[in-house]
């Protein structure tokens, strides 16, 4: 999956979780943000992943996630 597509799957996400919890921020979504960053950061530092590698090892999790679709 490249970028774009996971900008507008990240844009559907928050638009989920306003709807569930108004009171959320734009600066809560990039502390979310942040964290699939760090995530990704961290396959590829224990892995040694390449950092697309890593991005479709986090996609695919999100995909297999069963209380999370869009």
């Amino acid at each position: 999956m490249n970028r774009h597509r996971l900008e507008g799957k990240w844009k559907q996400f928050k638009g989920i979780l306003r709807e569930k919890w108004g009171k959320l921020t734009n600066d809560d979504f990039d502390v979310i943000a942040g964290m699939r960053n760090r995530l990704t950061g961290k396959f590829q530092e224990e892995y040694g992943l390449a950092r697309e590698a890593a991005e479709r090892q986090a996609e695919n999790w999100w995909k297999k996630r069963k209380d999370f679709k869009l």
